[in-house]
């Protein structure tokens, strides 16, 4: 009996530990999450706030973000590109603002994720951009659960506001350094890719 007994301590002892290891582990593995809920705290969308950041400080009297091409959209509606770069990696990270110029809120946001229905609502995953040299379209990225590598959580632009945005494709060949970049419902735009 003594043995039995020391056999169901030893085994009741293990089941504690892997508890404890497993929920050690369950607390470590978020640690991805944690540093984007304070930046999505001011734009909804973590990578979103590189752009936001960098407005404010051409409004504050320093140069303003450079403009490399524009797009009109419905109801007064421009689309501002501010860069198209391309890193070491293999990707192009379009970014830029949404702005309203119009007199009414910009509501129709839903548009602006093209066939996407449900793992990157309310955010531009409808992006393209077009190699016309190259014969090729490339879209928004995608992680492994499906959601866009693109601004996400847009929301009714206010007359007179301005939104950051950004998307982020496959690069095209290094060869290849003007694209031409779309969203639905806005006009299309030719922009020349950086780095």
């Amino acid at each position: 009996m003594s043995i039995r007994q020391k056999v169901k301590a030893r085994g009741g002892a293990a089941v504690a530990v892997a508890a404890v290891l497993a929920l050690a582990l369950a607390g470590c593995g978020g640690g991805d999450e944690k540093p984007k809920e304070p930046q999505k705290a001011g734009t909804s969308q973590s990578q979103g706030s590189t752009p936001q950041q960098a407005a404010p400080t051409g409004s504050k009297g320093s140069a303003p973000l450079e403009v490399i091409a524009t797009a009109p959209g419905p109801a007064g509606v421009v689309l501002e590109i501010n860069s198209a770069v391309r890193d070491e990696d293999g990707y192009v990270t379009v970014s830029g603002q949404i702005k309203n110029t119009g007199s009414t809120p910009f509501s129709q946001i839903a548009a602006l994720r093209g066939d996407e229905k449900t793992a990157s609502p309310a955010s531009v995953a409808g992006a393209t951009l077009v190699d016309a040299a190259g014969k090729k379209r490339y879209l928004v990225l995608r992680d492994t659960e499906g959601r866009c590598a693109c601004t996400t959580g847009l929301s009714i632009v206010k007359s007179g506001e301005s939104v950051p945005f950004f998307a982020q494709f496959p690069s095209p060949p290094a060869t290849t350094t003007e694209v031409v970049f779309g969203l639905p419902t806005f006009a299309t735009a030719t922009i020349k890719i950086s780095g």
